[in-house]
């Protein structure tokens, strides 16, 4: 289910028309691009060279999306040493004039097609440009509802991290956010570039490391110096900042892995090209060369709505809701969901 119209269905109209604001939704012409500084944001590429490795895992507290663990086998291939940043992603807006799917308005069809036969039209204030954005209580609440902390918000995109009030002026070292799986598609081509498989990304994640939670190994996350920038304290109201940020943090603040790669686990999700099937690691072949994932995608607890896999975990994981910046935690989204936690990073084949 595309996460709009989750959070619709969650939400209710209601609060979804409070999280509008009339704001203009922003476009690939607001002033925030031409302010963006593009020199020196362009990504190094490293070199991660192919081999075989064991993908998935068996060990606690593993999904069974996880499971079984596979002999992989991939090629070499060249990596961006960080996420896609802001000053990145606007220089490819400026150069091509796109156009974000979060910068666009819903259409109604896009609702109704998720929604039982006989729904009722949603409210055309409903339907405004805008994207997910973090809103998290100041108290507990149960970890099962998603709309305790995330809400629609019109005007809300990779320009406008927050909402139409935010911007991304002095953060050109940023990941952008806000990006659909369709929209990290266009920016790779443009930059003469793909999105990572899944085996690849987990292969580099790995850093050539065997059997281990972490892109650092198995020590904590939450001993010695930080890691990763993820959530530290009680998810998802209160945050200690252990890491040193709240919410996104600049590319390359912690260290790499063994392969020059930064931010492989926390910071933000990444896309990678590969359908989600929950089954698939069940179906795929010991030893197998290259995999490219399963030809369409399938998720059981939402099965009508096919989604690609993305990878790392984010700002808002924890182990007491999301352990998802372990290197075999999968997860999956709609091609067209935004969110404030979600970007993307590239690669290129070796010739």
């Amino acid at each position: 289910m595309n996460a709009r119209t989750l959070i619709y269905l969650l939400s209710g109209a209601g609060c979804m028309a409070a999280c509008g604001n009339g704001a203009r939704p922003a476009t690939a012409t607001d002033s925030t691009v031409q302010a963006v500084k593009l020199t020196d944001t362009m990504n190094r590429m490293v070199l991660i060279p192919g081999g075989a490795f064991e993908m998935g895992t068996d060990e606690m507290p593993a999904q069974p999306d996880e499971q079984p663990v596979h002999k992989v086998q991939v090629d070499s291939f060249m990596m961006d040493e960080h996420e896609v940043t802001n000053g990145e992603f606007a220089a490819f807006v400026a150069a091509t004039g796109y156009v974000t799917i979060a910068e666009k308005p819903i259409s109604k069809e896009e609702i109704l097609k998720e929604l039982p036969p006989g729904s009722p039209d949603p409210d055309s204030s409903l339907l405004q440009a805008g994207s997910l954005v973090f809103s998290p209580p100041d108290h507990e609440v149960p970890l099962d509802d998603v709309s305790q902390w995330w809400a629609f918000k019109a005007g809300a995109s990779w320009q406008h991290p927050e909402g139409p009030e935010s911007s991304i002026n002095g953060k050109e070292h940023y990941p952008a956010v806000h990006i659909s799986w369709e929209d990290a598609q266009a920016y790779a081509q443009w930059a003469g570039k793909r999105l990572p498989t899944e085996a690849e990304w987990e292969y580099a994640a790995r850093g050539g490391l065997a059997r281990q939670n972490y892109p650092w190994g198995n020590e904590a996350l939450t001993t010695g110096q930080p890691k990763a920038n993820t959530w530290n304290g009680h998810f998802p109201y209160q945050n200690t900042k252990t890491d040193g940020f709240y919410g996104t943090a600049p590319v390359k603040t912690y260290a790499p892995n063994r392969y020059g790669l930064y931010d492989m686990s926390g910071n933000v999700w990444e896309w990678c090209a590969d359908w989600y099937d929950a089954n698939y690691y069940q179906h795929t072949p010991a030893g197998a060369h290259n995999p490219q994932g399963p030809d369409k995608g399938f998720d059981p607890a939402d099965p009508a709505a096919p989604k690609r896999v993305i990878r790392g975990g984010s700002f808002m994981c924890t182990d007491e809701y999301c352990s998802g910046y372990r290197v075999t935690a999968r997860m999956k989204t709609t091609p067209t969901s935004g969110l404030a936690n979600l970007g993307f990073r590239c690669v290129k084949d070796v010739k």
